[in-house]
């Protein structure tokens, strides 16, 4: 074929994968299934037009297709969002897999008189949920984030085990000598060095993200795509887990603050799609129609065992030790969808040349279209019955990046505010930015609002928040309150009665005497229990104590009632300079906001 008809023929398999996408969407199908179709239908046994057939080939495709998908994955889920759920994560993806690759090997051998050996080899290969299937799945779902995080988790981290157990099964059918010790030893050097070359290359990679200073944004998706790169390959050429080691690295980037944060996950998102649609639509090349029928009855059965018996199974003992439910874990049962992962590994014994590979490949067929047909296509369903989904994504919305002022030593934040969200119908004020961040605009209806302390935010708003790369990682732990709650201040006790007016004091402030003039916790011995204003010229704010005074804190400091403080800032404006004085109108306003409309409590601006 042509260099022309060549990229000519891998464009209309795009358009085609995409066409494929939005009429999946249209009747609710995965769109996954109508990708492998359209691999078979333009195939061999389809219309003829592509003629595929290379095992290699594929399994090349599948192995970086898998890395770039896993790699993904860890970058859009992070450390921070998986630690809850973390351990019972690692014993489905471990324990979990086991068990379900020998009921589905036991089932299997009873059913095409395998030996047990290849019976548990078929079973390893179908044991491993598919990290592209469950991804997509969860992107348009609402599912708890509990659930949600365990199923990535799990997703992220079992294909590594499942690799380990076809190599070590594969050995034993083709060399006389192996024993389960060697397995054993198999499977402790790969996790091991997968492990190591992971959390190495991640840590690295955050440091080297952070020292760059690249002239332009695409840069850092380069380097990004290097990472990859350099932790599968790493990590295979010493024979460890690729697989466990690009996630990883994932994993660490998606938990960490880095410049151009959003361009690199936006980059590898469409990556990640263009990896799925062109594995699914080169494994339905391989796919062979007319090889099917001999095992299309028996692999149907296989199918249904692996969704019904053990998938349910290695869900309920693995999750014993933790706190779920049995609607949770039947949820997490039903959602163990399999998908090119299992394709991928069934390549591997047919190149080894295993006896009855090309067997193994066709059954495995059957046992991806049922799963996923079966259980994508209900599985939001059924967790809206078992009432497991929430209103919010099940994926977490990731701070959208709207600009870049790196070489100034900042940037620029979106964060669009959902329904659910804690900060809906809270003010500016309440949401806590350090003193080198800003809320720079509002996007409100297609309209720029400019916005102030007082400005209500309002669910559907997107914030713009200016924050300097010093106090990136403060925002970032936000976003949980932000969501969450609670927000804002808690309510301020009443001052105390005593019949004599409200002390007035000023004073230099002394930072070894007073403190961070910033984020002071006591002024003049009392209490700060709000915060008011952020002064931008220098460190420093405006206060309310726990006696029921206000507090003016900079080079210079201040302490009195309402009346006494306003008072003083007028004066001192007549000989203050430009900076000052604008900060002191703004002292000033905000004192007389305090007198016409004072802070709620937290539980009034909830209600």
């Amino acid at each position: 074929m042509a260099d022309g008809h060549l990229i000519l023929a891998a464009g209309a398999l795009l358009v085609a994968g995409l066409v494929a996408s939005l009429v999946a969407d249209r009747v609710r199908v995965p769109s996954l299934v109508l990708f492998l179709g359209v691999g078979m239908l333009v195939g061999s046994d389809g219309l003829g037009w592509i003629t595929f057939g290379n095992y290699r080939l594929e399994r090349t495709i599948g192995v970086i297709s898998l890395a770039l998908i896993l790699f993904e994955g860890g970058l859009t889920s992070g450390l921070l969002h998986l630690r809850s759920v973390l351990r019972a994560a690692a014993v489905l993806a471990t324990v979990g897999t086991a068990i379900t690759a020998a009921i589905v090997g036991l089932a299997a051998a009873a059913l095409f008189s395998f030996s047990t050996t290849q019976g548990l080899l078929l079973g390893a290969i179908l044991s491993s949920t598919d990290g592209a299937a469950i991804f997509a799945l969860l992107r348009g779902s609402t599912l708890s984030r509990k659930l949600a995080r365990t199923l990535e988790g799990e997703s992220g981290l079992n294909d590594p085990v499942a690799v380990l157990l076809v190599l070590g099964f594969i050995d034993v059918l083709i060399k006389p000598r192996y024993q389960a010790s060697d397995m054993a030893v198999l499977f402790v050097r790969e996790i091991g060095i997968g492990l190591l070359i992971g959390l190495l290359t991640g840590a690295v990679a955050v440091y080297a993200l952070r020292l760059a200073r690249f002239a332009t944004a695409g840069l850092y998706p380069v380097a990004s795509l290097g990472v990859v790169a350099v932790a599968y390959g790493g990590a295979d050429t010493l024979h460890g887990s690729g697989f466990l080691a690009v996630y990883l690295a994932g994993l660490m980037i998606g938990s960490a603050t880095v410049p151009a944060e959003r361009t690199i996950v936006t980059f590898h998102q469409g990556l990640g799609w263009v990896a799925q649609v062109a594995m699914f639509l080169s494994l339905g090349l391989l796919v062979f129609p007319r090889q099917l029928p001999s095992v299309a009855v028996k692999g149907t059965v296989l199918a249904l065992v692996l969704v019904f018996i053990a998938r349910p199974v290695a869900v309920v003992i693995s999750t014993l030790p933790f706190a779920y439910s049995w609607r949770e874990r039947l949820i997490l049962g039903w959602a163990g969808l399999r998908g090119a992962v299992p394709v991928v590994l069934a390549t591997f014994p047919v190149i080894d040349h295993v006896p009855r590979s090309v067997e193994f490949f066709n059954i495995v067929f059957f046992a991806v279209l049922v799963s996923t047909i079966a259980q994508g296509s209900t599985f939001e369903s059924l967790a809206r019955r078992l009432r497991l989904t929430t209103n919010v994504p099940a994926l977490p919305r990731p701070l959208t990046e709207s600009g870049t002022i790196r070489s100034l030593g900042a940037e620029v934040l979106e964060y669009p505010i959902a329904p659910g969200d804690a900060i809906a119908g809270a003010h500016v004020r309440d949401l806590g930015l350090p003193r080198d961040a800003v809320v720079n605009v509002i996007v409100r209806d297609e309209r720029a609002i400019p916005p102030r302390g007082s400005t209500q935010l309002r669910p559907g708003d997107e914030l713009h928040v200016l924050i300097s790369e010093e106090s990136a990682h403060v925002v970032q732990s936000l976003i949980s309150r932000w969501r969450d709650g609670p927000v804002g201040t808690a309510a301020r006790p009443r001052a105390a009665l005593t019949g004599r007016r409200p002390i007035f004091s000023v004073w230099s402030w002394d930072p070894e005497r007073d403190g961070e003039s910033a984020q002071p916790a006591t002024i003049a011995g009392q209490s700060v229990i709000d915060q008011l204003r952020i002064r931008r010229d220098c460190p420093g704010g405006l206060w309310v104590l726990a006696d029921g005074r206000y507090a003016v804190t900079g080079p210079l400091a201040a302490v009195g009632s309402r009346r006494d403080l306003g008072a003083w800032a007028r004066r001192r404006m007549r000989h203050a300079s430009d900076d000052e004085r604008a900060w002191l109108k703004n002292v000033v306003g905000a004192l007389a906001a305090e007198r016409l409309d004072p802070v709620p409590a937290r539980s009034e601006r909830r209600s």
